[in-house]
């Protein structure tokens, strides 16, 4: 039996979307974060040692980082859907998505939290318009040319195909919800209609709409 060890409000969400549209069974460990620092409870640290969510346990088999649960779900549970035929030059395309969600995409999202933080973060009052002075510096230096540059090269690849693969749902749809719903919510999408269909059909899919009845929607 697949268990995962999910985590309120974080990336596990998409892990149970695509158990969903897998349509294995499956046992959901919810956790809860601590209310006042929102740190994950220690007791994740008992399935695997850095004590972060999702984590995927298959029998023996335990498995943390979203990209390689989302590969191994889909290549031991998708009778050949969700992706590409392996080893064509699709499939190494839709291999770079699972990678550029987390390691190029997801990075932006995460300073750009930080930085909402850094402003409300306790301080002298007379610290925080240098705190302000900083953090405004920091987004229209980096985060928002770079957020621009990453979502422009998202919006023309989704041009005139359904999903980031063409017409087929993927694996790198389901990896790169996260980051581009996390997007939306704290940036804003409306100078990129492609993306903004893109989530509306996310929302609109019966699977998600099961994931997120049972582990709840993530604050991005």
């Amino acid at each position: 039996m697949i268990t995962l060890h999910a985590l309120d409000q974080s990336r596990s969400l998409r892990i149970l979307w695509l158990l969903e549209l897998l349509g294995v069974p499956y046992e959901l460990d919810q956790h809860r974060r601590d209310p006042e620092t929102l740190r994950a409870p220690d007791a994740l640290k008992r399935i695997h040692p850095l004590g972060k969510a999702p984590v995927l346990q298959d029998g023996e088999l335990v498995l943390a980082e979203s990209g390689v649960i989302v590969d191994y779900l889909i290549q031991t549970y998708g009778n050949g859907g969700f992706m590409p035929a392996a080893g064509t030059p699709e499939y190494w395309q839709y291999q770079r998505w699972l990678h550029y969600a987390e390691g190029s995409l997801m990075p932006l999202m995460v300073l750009a939290l930080l930085m909402g933080r850094a402003e409300t973060a306790p301080m002298p009052f007379f610290a925080r318009p240098f705190a302000r002075k900083f953090t405004d510096g920091v987004r229209r230096a980096w985060i928002f040319p770079q957020t621009a540059l990453h979502l422009g090269h998202v919006e023309q690849s989704l041009q005139g195909q359904r999903w980031l693969c063409g017409e087929a749902l993927t694996g790198a749809d389901v990896m790169m919800s996260f980051p581009l719903q996390a997007a939306q919510r704290r940036l804003g999408t409306r100078d990129y209609p492609e993306i903004g269909r893109w989530l509306g059909q996310i929302a609109a899919d019966p699977a998600w709409q099961r994931a997120e009845a049972e582990g709840g929607r993530p604050v991005l």
